[in-house]
């Protein structure tokens, strides 16, 4: 994420204008091109109805079903940024970075937890493969993850000119930042000081 907030600072500011992205730790004002509202309005009305996104996971199989989605989200958000090869500097090309990035963190996170396809199932309950703990380490994951892009979606629509609800908008996923989720940067002209 340092990285992407630093490619922020130096990248975005060069078309600064009218519209403030709020990021963790860094806000930014940004002049989005035509095409890049055009390609954000589509993402926020194809995005801010996923289940996924604020439906609750009782059990592996809607676990599994979460994953699959995330991962079409994930490849409707390249998808995108392919669109967008023409203004890779751009607000939203970079907003789109950060959404996969979480994605991406979150899918490696849940196959360090996995227990794997050979996991018998638990005798009682047929539909649990995973282990309390385990289930309970994604949906905690998964929590912070709805968080994170719900607020990327508040930028987009931003980005889009769409009435949106600045602090997120996902149900249940409004409010600040959760700032505790995320490594703070330091930064300098030149860069973050990690």
């Amino acid at each position: 994420m340092t990285e992407l907030l630093t490619r922020a600072r130096r990248q975005v500011n060069t078309r600064l204008g009218k519209v403030t992205l709020n990021l963790p730790f860094l806000n930014i004002e940004v002049n989005p091109k035509d095409r890049e509202r055009e390609i954000a309005r589509e993402i926020v009305i194809r995005l801010k109805d996923r289940r996924v996104l604020s439906a609750w996971e009782c059990c592996d199989d809607c676990i599994n079903r979460a994953l699959t989605s995330l991962q079409e989200i994930r490849r409707t958000l390249i998808d995108n940024q392919v669109k967008l090869s023409e203004v890779q500097d751009g607000p939203l090309y970079l907003i789109l970075d950060v959404m996969a990035l979480g994605i991406r963190q979150f899918l490696t996170y849940e196959e360090v937890i996995n227990r794997g396809d050979a996991a018998l199932r638990h005798p009682r309950f047929h539909d649990f493969q995973r282990p309390p703990d385990t289930r309970q380490a994604y949906f905690d994951g998964l929590e912070v993850l709805r968080g994170h892009l719900s607020r990327c979606l508040s930028q987009i629509a931003a980005i889009a000119g769409m009435e949106a609800p600045s602090n997120g908008v996902i149900a249940n996923y409004q409010g600040p930042w959760q700032v505790a989720a995320y490594v703070r940067p330091t930064f300098t002209d030149d860069g973050p000081l990690d």
